[in-house]
């Protein structure tokens, strides 16, 4: 496990600031929802985690160590994008090929035996049916495809698990058994896990904590009743307010 943390980190892009001056603490395990209006910088603060953006100001640690010059494959860190990012071309599965989950153990010269062992009951495990192993991302339903996110994810050994609204585009009978693939996924794993959303439900069914994210900046970071029944900012009691949940909703979610 290794926590996460940013350090009065700022990104421009040009004119706009995305992340202003931000500090955030996330702990060795945790599942730490990030939830914000749109353009609060949410996406942003995942890719500079990442690697994928480099902060101008400020640092990004992981393990305790900073990490702004460290590139994207040397940061031990997994991002799962809401489009899922699948390999449109690569089928699911096949030992002996480069397909969606074999790719980062195919560049890391696993042999086809080591694989199988390893892959099919991962496979089984997220629910990702043999019969889906011929097929391309663009023949599978999107909670198929995200089944598929989460195996690839997991075939990296990341140190830290990032999520940018990994449920978006599925159906709501779905969102809810893919949310229990996911908690379930971390609290076997306990992987530092950050999970952007703009789901209030799916913050308060998944995380730890949630940090409430405005203009570049966290407004609070706290446990979801702490945020409810004692907001810092007028802002953070008006996000729970426009929500329409309450204290009570907290345990509803987490059935």
């Amino acid at each position: 496990m290794v926590s996460v943390a940013l350090r009065q980190v700022t990104k421009r892009f040009g004119s706009v600031v995305a992340v202003d001056r931000a500090t955030l603490d996330v702990n060795d395990g945790e599942l730490l929802a990030i939830v914000g209006e749109s353009g609060c910088g949410k996406t942003t603060t995942l890719r500079l985690i990442a690697g994928l953006e480099k902060p101008d100001e400020g640092a990004v640690y992981i393990g305790g160590v900073p990490v702004n010059d460290v590139p994207v494959g040397r940061r031990g860190v997994q991002m799962i994008f809401q489009n899922f990012a699948l390999w449109p071309h690569m089928r699911v599965f096949d030992e002996r090929r480069y397909t969606n989950l074999t790719l980062p153990l195919k560049i890391r010269k696993w042999s086809k035996e080591k694989i199988r062992e390893f892959i099919r009951p991962l496979a089984q495990k997220l629910g990702i049916e043999e019969r889906f192993f011929e097929r391309k991302p663009q023949e599978l339903s999107g909670g198929e495809q995200q089944r598929v996110a989460l195996g690839r994810a997991m075939t990296t050994s990341p140190r830290v698990m990032l999520m940018d609204e990994p449920l978006s585009n599925i159906d709501p009978p779905n969102r809810l058994k893919m949310r229990g693939e996911i908690l379930k996924f971390h609290r076997e794993n306990r992987l530092t896990t950050l999970y952007v959303t703009h789901n209030l439900a799916d913050a308060l069914a998944l995380a730890d904590r949630i940090a409430v994210m405005r203009a570049g900046r966290f407004e609070q970071v706290d446990t979801a009743e702490n945020l409810m029944r004692r907001p810092a900012t007028d802002y953070v009691a008006e996000f729970f307010r426009a929500s329409e949940l309450r204290p009570r909703d907290i345990s509803a979610a987490n059935l």
